[in-house]
């Protein structure tokens, strides 16, 4: 019974008002980004459907893994889609995405369905290249809107989403064995229009939103990653039962039903987040109670960084006259000012030689496993073992440095060299053939790649700050097709043909066109990834460079510059609240 005149006011928030809450949080935002995250790996499938492309247009080694240049090309390479991100809003470029997406993918289709005359090879290598740009457009438009979103937990968010990126390969190959069953073709149909499509869905729930950091915020990336751990784990039961028998076309589609429920069970999350932060809300009406800020002896605003804010906001992003006087660690440099910095080279050809290396493995896993006389199914549980390590190298990689960085001051440099001399075992199982040592490199070596980035992506906003981070970002990404072109074409994919091409004259006979060239044995690969691991070893030295460099700048506070942003805001509005409730006691 209500008694009349006496308001009430409700404990729980109205459906629609909740509703509207969730739909435009900063949470949901974050679980838009993890679906637009896990359907734009496709470039990591590409061992699945490579074998395709060479057996349906008669492709020799050489050219497939030009194809695959081009398409690490593509998704590194996104200064464009960086450069519209820096004056439009992220829905533009994600926009954009969506169409190279299909556009790219549906060629390719229609190009090994013979739907379409035979193409050229430029023609291929175009395609995919259009096809995987969309991968940059994601990460561009989603991902590093989420970080700028979340600044002071950059690593865990790197790690969390880089994660989801590397489980769409598994995701989407469960997906297509439910749809289309066992159509090898149908599964470059589905890449084309699967991540289209939830692009798309999400294009106004992806943008900046200016919110100050929550007491418990990295609490909540944890409960994110605790899902995509259980989905990692179902996922790799999964694959292994699917070795061992086989699954009909229902048990296939229940398993895709299983994922679909685990990938949007992080909408619990989100609502559980957002009836918090409005319960808050209400608590803290008056805004002199700042009580959901967490600020640990925040430090003053010098004057000092106010003038180097001030100097660096006044210089143009492309300003030749600054580069050679860029601002302090940690300082939001120009696009130039980066580019050039002795940091960022370093880091750069590090991350070329780590990248180069573990990729080329991943790129020719199925003819690496061929070569070596493994049974086909093995192969493709090469290709979901690296995969499920890709992306527990990223989740760890990313979560694990966040908490060693804030508990102990432990360098994301020191980490990165570590993984890159790890990597050098993966590439050695396979230069000796060691008896099953594939199975052990593809989980080193997708565990090594995976744990690259979010450490990459993490040092590149650390040291030249957020403000150009897009362009950076995407700068750092050309690292792995300029290191793909070098170790996997050049290396690989030359001195596999050349040694095809002595088994065939050891045979007497000589290649006939358009057939397709393989070569078997431990020569194939042998000195392709002694190379590989002789170059992966001089990037971990240089790597150390950087290591040295930035020993004292991880040192210090490397957040300090946010906290004191947040401390000025909230500094100016308690003023406002004082001031607006001192106007409404004298009746103004």
């Amino acid at each position: 019974m209500v008694l009349a005149g006496n308001h009430v006011r409700p404990r729980w928030p109205s459906t629609l008002a909740l509703t509207l809450q969730v739909l435009t949080g900063r949470w949901f935002m974050v679980f838009a980004t993890t679906l637009i995250m896990l359907t734009s790996g496709a470039t990591y499938m590409f061992g699945l459907y490579s074998t395709e492309i060479k057996s349906n247009l008669g492709y020799d080694q050489t050219t497939l893994n030009i194809l695959s240049f081009f398409k690490d090309l593509g998704s590194n390479v996104g200064l464009l889609s960086s450069l519209i991100n820096e004056v439009t809003s992220p829905w533009v470029v994600l926009s954009i995405g969506a169409a190279l997406n299909f556009f790219g993918y549906f060629m390719i289709w229609l190009a090994i369905s013979k739907k379409i005359s035979r193409p050229h090879v430029w023609h291929m290598c175009l395609y995919i290249f259009i096809g995987a740009n969309s991968q940059s457009s994601a990460n561009t438009g989603a991902l590093i809107t989420a970080v700028k979103n979340f600044p002071e937990s950059r690593g865990a968010v790197l790690g969390l989403l880089k994660g989801f990126v590397a489980l769409s390969g598994a995701i989407i190959a469960q997906i297509y064995h439910a749809i289309y069953g066992n159509d090898s073709k149908s599964l470059i149909l589905l890449i084309g229009w699967l991540p289209t499509a939830v692009s798309l869905v999400f294009l106004r729930t992806i943008r900046t939103i200016e919110a100050v950091r929550v007491a418990h915020e990295l609490k909540v990336f944890y409960r994110f990653l605790y899902v995509s751990l259980g989905l990692a784990g179902f996922l790799m039961a999964t694959i292994i039962l699917q070795k061992r028998v086989t699954f009909t076309r229902s048990e296939l589609g229940a398993s895709a039903a299983t994922i679909l429920f685990l990938l949007f069970l992080p909408v619990a999350i989100v609502v559980k987040e957002e009836i918090h932060l409005r319960r808050r809300k209400r608590d803290d009406h008056n805004l002199g109670n700042f009580s959901q800020l967490k600020f640990e002896n925040p430090p003053p605003i010098s004057a000092s960084t106010t003038n180097d804010q001030a100097r660096n906001q006044e210089i143009s992003c492309w300003s030749v006259e600054s580069i050679f006087g860029p601002p302090g660690r940690g300082e939001n440099y120009t696009i130039l000012q980066a580019l050039f910095s002795i940091d960022m080279l370093v880091l750069f050809f590090a991350t070329t030689c780590g990248v180069g290396g573990t990729l080329t493995a991943i790129d020719n896993l199925g003819q690496i496993g061929t070569s070596l006389g493994y049974p086909t199914n093995s192969i493709s549980t090469f290709v979901s073992l690296v995969s499920i390590w890709n992306y527990l190298g990223r989740v760890v990689s990313g979560f694990l440095s966040e908490h060693f960085l804030d508990k102990y001051k432990f360098p994301r440099p020191v980490m990165l060299t570590l993984i890159l001399v790890m990597s050098c075992i993966g590439h050695l199982l396979i230069a000796l053939d060691v008896p099953n040592g594939l199975y052990v490199a593809s989980v080193i070596i997708g565990f090594c790649f995976g744990a690259q980035w979010p450490l990459l992506f993490a040092i590149i906003s650390e040291l030249f700050g957020l403000k150009y981070y897009s362009t950076l970002y995407n700068f750092g990404s050309a690292a792995s097709p300029i290191g793909s072109y070098l170790l996997n074409v050049r290396v690989a994919g030359y001195l596999y043909d050349k040694e095809a091409e002595e088994q065939l004259r050891a045979l007497g006979r000589a290649r006939k066109p358009g057939e397709d060239l393989n070569c078997v044995g431990v020569e194939c690969f042998k000195m392709a990834f002694v190379i590989i691991t002789f170059v992966t070893l001089f990037g971990a030295f240089v790597s150390l460079v950087l290591v040295v460099r930035t020993r004292e700048f991880y040192k210090s506070d490397i957040y300090k510059k946010f906290r004191q942003e947040k401390v000025a805001e909230v500094d100016v509005a308690a003023t406002a609240a004082a001031e607006g409730g001192n106007d409404s006691v004298h009746g103004k």
